[in-house]
């Protein structure tokens, strides 16, 4: 029973983890990259933006996605 529930949940932080990678952004800078302008305002607060809490997010389901998958491996969850 345990593990049908877990397996339910790794399978929806699955799903979330996909259509949170494909909502972000390219990382293509080009030579805008190479400018210098590492401390400028939109740098400073980047967290604050909608890139920077897909970031987090993807942080946050990306390890929540590492320990449901070890934990239904190794029978953790039975």
């Amino acid at each position: 029973m345990i593990r049908t529930v877990f397996t339910v949940v790794f399978i929806i932080v699955c799903l979330a983890l996909i259509v949170i990678v494909l909502m972000q952004e390219g990382k293509s800078a080009g030579l805008s990259a190479l400018s210098g302008e590492v401390d400028s305002y939109v740098r400073k607060n980047r967290a604050h933006t909608r890139e920077g809490k897909l970031e987090r997010a993807t942080v946050i389901l990306g390890i929540l996605f590492f320990v449901l998958a070890l934990g239904l491996s190794l029978k953790f969850f039975q």
